[in-house]
């Protein structure tokens, strides 16, 4: 996928971003946090109107914003706290922008780095033109994504004690167990094997954790299919269609995407994926990448499942890999 992404994306469609350019009468940079934000409100020769600390409630901002409430456009930074900030903007018609955190480096270019600079510096890249857009997901979708999104944090943890027990049983030099204990059928008597209690101990504590984990996994897959409610249902169909997609990695690349026509073109999806390195590069010497971390960190997961499952189960994936 990699391969593939690289040949489809020049070098200026790697260095592109969606930019806010409309020039509304007033701009408003906000620094959010879970209790408190910064605001600063531009008119549109650059004077600050407003500029001041207030705590994080829906009230605070309609009234900061009440004079020029018709013709602003706010703004703040893609972090945590902005659900309730785009909930509230949707129920007002306040046109709002999510910037990504990871590339506003404008933000962090100053001596001094503190709420009210940041939502000043926010302010004047969205007058600018020069804030990039991230992408505001539906209401609708947002609970049932992180739902799944709990997932994954469950699935490492269990991996990561599934990979404890092999490593223990090679550092005592026991035989292999051959059995999978990834099943719950296969685990009994794995923590007996041991002579010393103290290790007997610790893998009884690695396969309870796994057992409990198992459970967790389960519940959230089977409420996560038996409540959800998509709209595009005959996209969800479509997608468990392709080989090694199934129920839950498809609903979770449907609530990821949510819309795949935010992406025009082929290379910004792959793009999103962080399938595509960036060259850092200056006056014909390269000097490494950057933006690796920059895109959507669920989607290239999703796809590396799916990939793993479609060559496992595939035996035409299987040879075309190894030709």
């Amino acid at each position: 996928m990699l391969r593939a992404a690289q040949t489809l994306v020049t070098n200026k469609e790697e260095t592109s971003r969606r930019f806010y350019t409309p020039q509304p009468p007033f701009y408003c940079g906000i620094d959010l946090h879970a209790r408190t934000m910064s605001l600063c409100i531009l008119d549109q020769a650059g004077e600050t109107l407003v500029h001041r600390h207030r705590p994080a409630t829906p009230e605070a901002l309609l009234k900061a914003i009440t004079p020029s409430r018709e013709q602003i456009v706010l703004a703040a930074a893609w972090m945590f706290p902005w659900y309730w900030l785009a909930d509230l903007c949707a129920a007002h018609g306040i046109p709002v922008v999510l910037g990504q955190a990871l590339s506003l480096p404008a933000m962090h270019g100053g001596k001094a780095k503190n709420e009210k600079i940041d939502a000043q510096n926010i302010a004047v890249l969205l007058r600018g033109g020069l804030l990039p857009q991230a992408s505001v997901s539906p209401a609708a979708m947002r609970a049932t994504r992180d739902v799944l999104r709990r997932r994954m944090p469950l699935a490492r943890t269990r991996g990561e004690l599934l990979a404890h027990v092999q490593h223990t049983n090679s550092q005592y030099k026991l035989p292999a167990m051959g059995t999978k204990i990834a099943s719950k059928a296969n685990r009994d008597g794995v923590a007996e094997r041991c002579a010393d209690p103290a290790v007997q101990k610790s893998l009884a504590v690695d396969l309870a954790l796994i057992t409990y984990d198992d459970a967790l996994l389960r519940d959230l897959a089977l409420t996560r299919v038996k409540t959800a409610q998509h709209q595009d249902a005959q996209t969800l169909y479509l997608r468990q269609t392709v080989p090694g997609i199934g129920t839950i990695l498809s609903r979770v690349l449907l609530d990821e995407m949510h819309d795949i026509e935010r992406f025009p073109r082929v290379p910004d999806f792959a793009s999103s994926c962080r399938l595509v390195q960036c060259a850092r590069a200056s006056a014909g010497t390269r000097s490494g990448t950057s933006g690796n971390n920059m895109g959507h960190a669920h989607l290239p997961w999703a796809f590396s499942e799916a990939a793993v499952f479609f060559l496992r189960d595939h035996p035409a994936a299987q040879q075309c890999l190894a030709r």
